[in-house]
């Protein structure tokens, strides 16, 4: 009998284990999920000033700086005047703001001459701003010339007035 309530003790057992491992688990209380809040604000950067001129180291800020980009040449000239010189000067200590940019330096004559004459003589007027600038600072590497001769007047007339507009060195700023 004993081992008869042995059994019964064993069936008992195993039967409650098996019922015990079926039985669902009451879950784990969890934490309450968290409250949704809204982020912490940034301090917002304050938008930028207004342009209130050119872009530094544009053409626009050249322009400005520089007064002009144009230098003007006697008939058949090509030497450098007190005015130029001076307009040089502001143009050399802008460019010595912005050692990054490079310039070309155009030669141009009135209509009157021959193609070659004024080709030849336009260069030396773009090569005498660039010696000037050079002799005020600015590294030769950084000014190429070229010049157009009589091809590219901005005064179309056959009078002084226009050969005078004509007859200069323009030093050129890339955009």
């Amino acid at each position: 009998m004993m081992a008869h309530m042995t059994m019964k003790i064993a069936l008992v057992s195993a039967l409650a284990l098996s019922i015990s491992a079926c039985a669902k688990k009451k879950p784990e209380e969890l934490p309450p999920p968290p409250a949704a809040t809204a982020p912490a604000p940034t301090p917002e950067a304050p938008p930028p000033p207004p342009s209130t001129g050119p872009v530094p180291g544009s053409r626009a800020d050249f322009l400005q700086q520089a007064g002009t980009d144009t230098i003007f040449f006697g008939t058949d000239g090509y030497d450098v005047d007190a005015e130029d010189q001076a307009t040089l000067t502001r143009q050399a200590e802008w460019l010595a703001k912005y050692p990054n940019v490079s310039v070309t330096i155009e030669g141009h004559c009135d209509e009157r001459g021959t193609r070659e004459y004024n080709l030849a003589l336009g260069e030396r007027r773009a090569n005498a701003a660039k010696n000037f600038l050079v002799s005020a600072g600015v590294p030769a590497s950084r000014l190429s010339v070229i010049s157009y001769g009589k091809e590219r007047p901005v005064a179309t007339g056959s009078d002084e007035a226009s050969w005078a507009q004509n007859r200069r060195a323009v030093t050129v700023v890339p955009n």
